[in-house]
């Protein structure tokens, strides 16, 4: 895998009504291994620090105000040609834009359709998107030419 970095929207993405979806503790905890895993939310539930109490990512809350400029600096500070990122939102198109690869996750509270046409892979649910990671070979065929 060339990737280092996972970078992460929170709510929308890997969680649903600020809870973690279920599946994705178990994926982040064997995609750290191999990733540096990166969780960058606004934290729209104030649940995100408990949920991911344990778990091996680097959490960053931001504040209020130009979120999506916001992600899409951290992505390009961690390097953006080496990080993979996914998101949902709308604040999450610049990030995405940004990423060396991008997958928008539709799960369960939808996505933003610019978010969708951003991204260079879409999935239906979380679990889809870190299982390509987990089985990077997947994205050989979606990602040909």
């Amino acid at each position: 895998m060339n990737w280092t970095i996972w970078s992460s929207d929170y709510n929308g993405t890997i969680a649903a009504s600020g809870a973690l979806v279920d599946g994705v503790a178990e994926r982040i905890a064997r995609l750290a291994g191999e990733l540096t895993v990166h969780v960058v939310t606004a934290d729209t539930f104030g649940s995100v620090a408990s949920a991911l109490a344990g778990l091996p990512v680097r959490l960053h809350v931001l504040p209020p105000g130009m979120q999506d400029e916001a992600k899409r600096r951290y992505v390009a500070d961690l390097g953006s040609l080496r990080t993979v990122a996914m998101g949902n939102g709308r604040n999450d198109l610049l990030m995405l834009l940004e990423a060396g690869l991008s997958v928008a996750v539709m799960g369960d509270e939808g996505a933003s359709v610019q978010t969708l046409c951003a991204a260079d892979v879409a999935v239906r649910h979380i679990r889809d998107g870190l299982d390509l990671l987990l089985h990077p070979l997947r994205l050989v065929a979606t990602l040909r030419r």
